[in-house]
């Protein structure tokens, strides 16, 4: 595919402000877009059951690890059953689509030679899609890349593959990294200087005063200590987080690897930097955030502008949820103008000089339509044009490992268990250095790897016909020059600051 005409390119940048008028944007799009969703969890059965309603998008062809799986998606969808072929072989799928049915298979296989313009990738499976994603590239069709846990890996690889080819790969604004990369490129269109960006995670805390009780993705523990650091008063707002996040890291997990591994993919189209290797990701109300995620010397968190975190958001239960949205922290460079933001209700620091703007949903496959129309009807990736490795997540010990253990990865946010992450700068493949942290799930330790250690790639047993590895190692080639000197940012091996959030509120 050729680059877009100017117009597009002025349009697709017009999007991000969410303010245009979508019809008049997309009206240049007559035949609706003909797509493959690969993996009909709760992301891809949410695309399929809107793009029924989305006039310029066609969904009728659906893979799983069964025809049968995808067949009970389209169902799901509010499709009949009798609208829906279950196909094994390439001649059942073309009859199927001829036919008007929607398309059910087992393998992407199957289904490849079909006349669908974009593949949404949404299995979640690392090494599963990276092949998908190639072999939709090497068929020249666009991608939706759904499954972060492969962008991690590969993700600016696959995109440059695909740029050779022709195609385009791009995130999909139903989850944070696309739509917190809309939110920094706008802020950065209208010359606000961007201090940090990062999204809430993706289940609040929800505290009852009356009981004491924190409820958080249905688990209830009963925490009346938090009562006395709900507002911070006149307190430092760093220090009453820490002492939140003392209280609630005693009955909950404070670090998510999805959360991480979001932002990873947003530092790598954005330039952005991790702050510290794990995050702070401090317990936070709405109206802290603009303190919280500035610079020390104005009381917050940070040792500098330009980086990406997370909070997690508490709140009473009457009130509006973050629901795992995106913000921009900028700095107020005009008084008079962010005084009259500020009597409106929008959030400012303490002293006025920084803002917090938000965008407070993401809608999964809901809104998933607007990526595949910029990017097979206007020729535009949610990436941007400068998508490079400039960020890794790597994985790291939590507890002592013996050789032989099994790095499963497993459950709704594909966690490993003893194994936690961190943001630091990208490196090429070597068998001593930190490996990603996908690249390892599902493998062997053939070492020891104890508490607190970076796991190596050298530590982990990878069968030699990885389509992932083998696709890390043709990334690092690609972007042999960015990789010289093993980082991009000039921060050393663990991020720029490594004190943790309960360390600074001693200081």
């Amino acid at each position: 595919m050729s680059e877009a005409a100017p117009e597009h390119r002025e349009r697709a940048a017009d999007r991000e402000s969410e303010t245009m008028n979508f019809h008049a944007h997309y009206a240049g799009i007559r035949q609706p877009v003909a797509t493959c969703l690969v993996g009909s969890g709760g992301f891809g059965r949410s695309y399929l059951a809107q793009a029924r309603r989305t006039r310029l998008i066609e969904a009728r062809i659906a893979v799983d690890m069964t025809a049968e799986a995808a067949g009970r998606a389209f169902v799901a969808a509010g499709y009949a059953a009798s609208e829906v072929a279950l196909c094994e072989t390439a001649a059942e799928a073309r009859a199927a689509w001829e036919a008007g049915r929607c398309v059910a298979a087992g393998r992407l296989e199957t289904v490849i030679d079909l006349p669908f313009a974009l593949l949404v990738e949404a299995t979640g499976s690392p090494e599963g899609a990276t092949r998908h994603a190639l072999m939709a590239i090497e068929a020249r069709r666009h991608v939706a890349l759904v499954s972060k846990e492969a962008d991690s890996v590969v993700g600016p690889g696959l995109a440059r593959l695909a740029k050779d080819k022709g195609v385009l790969v791009t995130p999909v604004d139903g989850d944070q990294p696309s739509l917190l990369i809309a939110l920094v490129t706008w802020a950065e269109v209208l010359g606000l200087e961007i201090v940090a960006a990062g999204k809430s995670s993706e289940y609040d805390f929800v505290f009852d005063p009356a009981s004491g009780n924190v409820t958080c993705n249905g688990v209830t523990k009963q925490l009346p200590e938090l009562s006395a650091h709900w507002l911070p008063g006149s307190r430092s707002v760093t220090a009453v987080a820490a002492e939140r996040a003392r209280i609630l890291g005693g009955a909950f997990p404070l670090r998510a690897v999805p959360d991480l591994c979001e932002m990873t993919l947003v530092a790598n189209a954005t330039d952005l930097v991790a702050d510290r290797a794990g995050f702070h990701a401090p317990p936070a109300r709405i109206p802290e955030i603009a303190d919280l995620f500035t610079a020390r010397a104005q009381g917050g968190l940070l040792r500098g502008a330009r980086r990406i975190d997370v909070f997690h958001h508490l709140r009473l239960a009457e009130e509006a949820s973050f629901a795992g949205g995106v913000f921009v922290v900028v700095r107020c460079e005009n008084a008079e103008t962010w005084e009259m933001l500020a009597g409106k209700g929008h959030v400012l620091s303490r002293d006025g000089r920084t803002a917090m703007l938000y965008l407070p949903r993401h809608l999964l496959g809901v809104e998933v339509a607007t990526s595949i129309l910029d990017t097979a009807g206007l020729g535009r990736s949610g990436y941007g044009d400068d998508y490079r490795p400039r960020q890794d997540l790597v994985a790291v010990a939590e507890r002592d490992l013996a050789a032989g253990t099994v790095l499963a990865m497993g459950g709704h946010h594909h966690s490993i268990a003893g194994i936690g992450a961190e943001v630091r700068p990208a490196a090429a493949l070597a068998e001593d250095r930190p490996a990603p942290f996908y690249l390892v799930a599902d493998r062997r330790l053939l070492r020891d790897v104890t508490a607190g250690e970076a796991i190596r790639l050298g530590d982990v047993e990878i069968a030699p016909d990885s389509t992932l590895l083998a696709t890390r190692h043709r990334q690092d080639a690609l972007f042999a020059d960015d990789l010289a000197g093993s980082g991009l940012t000039g921060q050393g091996a663990h991020g720029v600051n490594a004190d943790s959030l309960e360390t600074m509120a001693t200081r």
